[in-house]
């Protein structure tokens, strides 16, 4: 357990560039802190002691401002930057060097006393405010833009956007493997969307313009008007 604390420390360490000491971590750091909690709670769910574990997490909860039910699964070198308002249920997965920011939530969809919150896989990052809801697993290497709202399944080393989510490949092209906190760095759809339609406009103005020349007619001026 101590070396999974120290590998949350240094996760801090490693992704807020406003952390400049172990200390400072230790001392300031709310998603540290809760993390601290949960690991002990866990260890009390774990051996039976419920009550126990729901009362650590209900502490934390109260003053951390991020509730991690007792249940969860959370592996070493995940980073929760602020957290207020971060929740994660009974039955969510997190793997190694996860990264949640404040306002994310890893909810569950179902009444039924089985798997019904998501699983993300080593080195997800997961955007401002962003939803993932269900059963589904978030692939290994995938980013989650600000506010979007996951409920299905996403690949390996995709970008998520929008709601509800929409992956769409970086660049065509996989990521290769790190913690890629750019969360702001995403793809707009629509402007794309836009620049295609802008594209295939001037492709047929091209053509109309030829056909035009070739039957020896005047080519009509554009229509400006708005």
């Amino acid at each position: 357990m101590f070396d999974t604390v120290r590998r949350d420390i240094h996760s801090a360490l490693e992704r807020d560039p406003a952390a400049r000491n172990a200390l400072e971590v230790i001392l300031c750091y709310p998603g540290v802190h809760a993390l601290l909690f949960h690991r002990l709670a866990h260890r009390f769910w774990r051996a039976g002691w419920v009550i126990t574990a729901r009362f650590v997490s209900h502490v934390s909860r109260f003053l951390t401002g991020i509730e991690i039910h007792p249940a969860a699964r959370i592996g070493p070198g995940v980073f929760i930057d602020h957290g207020m308002g971060v929740v994660i249920g009974e039955t969510a997965e997190v793997g190694e060097n996860v990264t949640l920011y404040q306002g994310v939530i890893l909810g569950g969809t179902s009444l039924k006393r089985d798997k019904r919150h998501p699983t993300l896989e080593r080195n997800v990052v997961v955007g401002t405010g962003a939803a993932v809801i269900g059963a589904i697993t978030l692939g290994e290497g995938t980013r989650v833009g600000a506010g979007s709202v996951v409920v299905k399944d996403v690949p390996p080393n995709s970008v998520v956007v929008g709601v509800p989510g929409r992956v769409i490949y970086r660049d065509g092209q996989r990521v290769v493997e790190s913690i890629d906190l750019e969360h702001t760095d995403l793809p707009d759809p629509l402007a794309k969307a836009i620049e295609q339609m802008l594209d295939r406009i001037h492709l047929l103005e091209t053509e109309v313009a030829r056909l035009y020349r070739v039957v020896g007619d005047a080519v009509p001026a554009p229509d400006t008007a708005v």
